[in-house]
Protein backbone atom coordinates (compact mmCIF):
# COMPACT_ATOMS: atom_id res chain seq x y z
CA UNK A 1 0.00 0.00 0.00
CA UNK A 2 1.34 3.24 -0.80
CA UNK A 3 -0.16 6.78 0.30
CA UNK A 4 -1.14 8.86 -2.09
CA UNK A 5 0.53 12.08 -0.56
CA UNK A 6 -2.45 13.78 1.01
CA UNK A 7 -5.58 13.49 -1.50
CA UNK A 8 -8.32 13.52 0.15
CA UNK A 9 -11.00 10.61 -1.23
CA UNK A 10 -13.45 13.37 -2.34
CA UNK A 11 -11.07 14.98 -4.73
CA UNK A 12 -10.06 11.08 -5.80
CA UNK A 13 -13.76 9.83 -6.88
CA UNK A 14 -14.07 13.71 -8.43
CA UNK A 15 -11.17 12.56 -10.96
CA UNK A 16 -9.43 16.06 -9.77
CA UNK A 17 -6.08 14.33 -9.28
CA UNK A 18 -4.27 13.76 -12.07
CA UNK A 19 -2.22 10.56 -10.50
CA UNK A 20 -4.89 8.91 -10.26
CA UNK A 21 -6.59 9.17 -13.44
CA UNK A 22 -7.23 5.30 -14.91
CA UNK A 23 -7.05 4.40 -11.45
CA UNK A 24 -9.94 2.44 -9.66
CA UNK A 25 -11.50 2.56 -6.61
CA UNK A 26 -12.20 -0.47 -4.48
CA UNK A 27 -14.01 -1.47 -1.35
CA UNK A 28 -12.05 -4.11 1.17
CA UNK A 29 -13.15 -6.63 3.73
CA UNK A 30 -11.35 -8.82 6.60
CA UNK A 31 -12.53 -12.44 6.07
CA UNK A 32 -11.63 -14.40 9.15
CA UNK A 33 -11.21 -17.87 9.03
CA UNK A 34 -10.63 -21.44 11.41
CA UNK A 35 -8.55 -24.14 9.78
CA UNK A 36 -9.03 -27.66 10.11
CA UNK A 37 -6.21 -27.75 12.80
CA UNK A 38 -8.16 -24.45 14.31
CA UNK A 39 -5.61 -22.38 13.86
CA UNK A 40 -7.11 -18.70 12.95
CA UNK A 41 -6.27 -16.65 10.55
CA UNK A 42 -7.73 -13.04 8.65
CA UNK A 43 -7.21 -11.92 5.11
CA UNK A 44 -7.68 -8.76 3.68
CA UNK A 45 -9.35 -9.12 1.44
CA UNK A 46 -10.37 -6.91 -2.07
CA UNK A 47 -13.88 -6.14 -4.02
CA UNK A 48 -12.25 -7.32 -7.37
CA UNK A 49 -15.79 -8.06 -8.69
CA UNK A 50 -16.55 -4.33 -8.49
CA UNK A 51 -13.11 -3.46 -11.48
CA UNK A 52 -13.15 -4.05 -14.69
CA UNK A 53 -9.75 -6.00 -14.75
CA UNK A 54 -8.50 -6.20 -18.59
CA UNK A 55 -9.34 -9.72 -20.16
CA UNK A 56 -5.52 -10.15 -20.73
CA UNK A 57 -4.95 -10.37 -17.11
CA UNK A 58 -7.04 -12.71 -15.51
CA UNK A 59 -6.38 -15.98 -17.10
CA UNK A 60 -3.34 -18.01 -14.72
CA UNK A 61 -2.56 -20.74 -16.05
CA UNK A 62 -2.19 -24.38 -13.99
CA UNK A 63 -0.11 -27.22 -14.55
CA UNK A 64 -1.60 -29.74 -15.70
CA UNK A 65 -2.62 -33.57 -14.08
CA UNK A 66 -0.77 -35.10 -16.59
CA UNK A 67 2.37 -33.57 -16.10
CA UNK A 68 2.06 -33.60 -12.05
CA UNK A 69 1.72 -37.83 -12.80
CA UNK A 70 4.61 -37.93 -15.37
CA UNK A 71 6.49 -35.71 -12.50
CA UNK A 72 5.82 -38.07 -9.82
CA UNK A 73 6.65 -41.24 -11.65
CA UNK A 74 9.96 -40.43 -13.19
CA UNK A 75 10.72 -39.49 -9.57
CA UNK A 76 9.58 -43.08 -8.47
CA UNK A 77 11.63 -44.58 -11.30
CA UNK A 78 14.99 -42.40 -10.15
CA UNK A 79 14.34 -43.14 -6.60
CA UNK A 80 14.69 -38.94 -6.47
CA UNK A 81 12.59 -37.68 -3.13
CA UNK A 82 9.88 -34.76 -3.96
CA UNK A 83 9.33 -32.01 -2.28
CA UNK A 84 6.05 -29.79 -1.48
CA UNK A 85 5.79 -26.39 0.42
CA UNK A 86 2.41 -24.34 0.86
CA UNK A 87 3.35 -20.59 -0.01
CA UNK A 88 1.28 -18.40 2.59
CA UNK A 89 -0.15 -15.20 1.45
CA UNK A 90 1.29 -16.09 -1.82
CA UNK A 91 -0.86 -13.58 -3.53
CA UNK A 92 1.02 -10.58 -1.30
CA UNK A 93 4.16 -11.30 -2.58
CA UNK A 94 2.91 -10.57 -6.38
CA UNK A 95 2.82 -6.63 -7.73
CA UNK A 96 -0.73 -4.98 -8.37
CA UNK A 97 -1.06 -6.23 -12.03
CA UNK A 98 -4.28 -3.25 -12.17
CA UNK A 99 -4.60 0.20 -11.15
CA UNK A 100 -6.33 -0.13 -7.50
CA UNK A 101 -6.85 2.79 -5.07
CA UNK A 102 -8.97 2.87 -1.83
CA UNK A 103 -10.32 4.74 1.24
CA UNK A 104 -7.97 3.40 4.22
CA UNK A 105 -10.50 2.26 6.90
CA UNK A 106 -9.97 1.85 10.68
CA UNK A 107 -7.81 -1.29 9.92
CA UNK A 108 -4.84 1.30 8.44
CA UNK A 109 -4.40 2.79 11.76
CA UNK A 110 -3.33 6.50 10.94
CA UNK A 111 -3.83 6.33 7.44
CA UNK A 112 -7.89 5.97 8.39
CA UNK A 113 -9.35 8.18 5.53
CA UNK A 114 -6.37 8.28 3.66
CA UNK A 115 -6.43 7.62 -0.95
CA UNK A 116 -4.22 4.69 -0.01
CA UNK A 117 -2.84 2.77 -3.84
CA UNK A 118 -2.47 -0.70 -3.54
CA UNK A 119 1.30 -1.89 -4.91
CA UNK A 120 0.72 -5.53 -4.00
CA UNK A 121 -2.40 -8.09 -5.06
CA UNK A 122 -4.81 -9.02 -2.80
CA UNK A 123 -7.03 -11.57 -2.65
CA UNK A 124 -10.30 -10.70 -4.41
CA UNK A 125 -8.97 -9.10 -7.37
CA UNK A 126 -9.16 -10.71 -10.42
CA UNK A 127 -5.47 -10.53 -11.68
CA UNK A 128 -4.24 -11.75 -8.39
CA UNK A 129 -3.72 -15.25 -9.92
CA UNK A 130 -2.22 -14.46 -12.75
CA UNK A 131 0.44 -11.54 -10.70
CA UNK A 132 1.38 -14.61 -8.61
CA UNK A 133 1.79 -16.69 -11.70
CA UNK A 134 4.16 -14.20 -13.30
CA UNK A 135 6.04 -13.39 -9.92
CA UNK A 136 6.69 -17.25 -9.32
CA UNK A 137 7.34 -17.87 -12.90
CA UNK A 138 10.72 -15.33 -12.98
CA UNK A 139 11.63 -16.56 -9.75
CA UNK A 140 11.75 -19.76 -11.09
CA UNK A 141 13.39 -18.54 -14.48
CA UNK A 142 16.11 -16.43 -12.22
CA UNK A 143 16.65 -19.62 -10.46
CA UNK A 144 17.48 -21.25 -13.88
CA UNK A 145 14.43 -23.09 -14.12
CA UNK A 146 12.47 -23.93 -17.57
CA UNK A 147 9.14 -24.66 -18.39
CA UNK A 148 8.07 -27.25 -20.24
CA UNK A 149 6.47 -27.45 -23.66
CA UNK A 150 3.36 -29.10 -22.21
CA UNK A 151 3.27 -26.25 -19.55
CA UNK A 152 4.52 -23.28 -20.16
Amino acid sequence: MEDSGGVTPNEARKGKVGELIGYQEIRNHIVFDVKMDFTRKARYCAGGHTTDAPDGITYSSVVSRDSVRIGLLAAALHDVDVLAIDLENAYLNAPCAEKIWFEGGTECGEDKGKVCVLTRSLYGLESSGFSWREALAEALRFMEFESTLADP
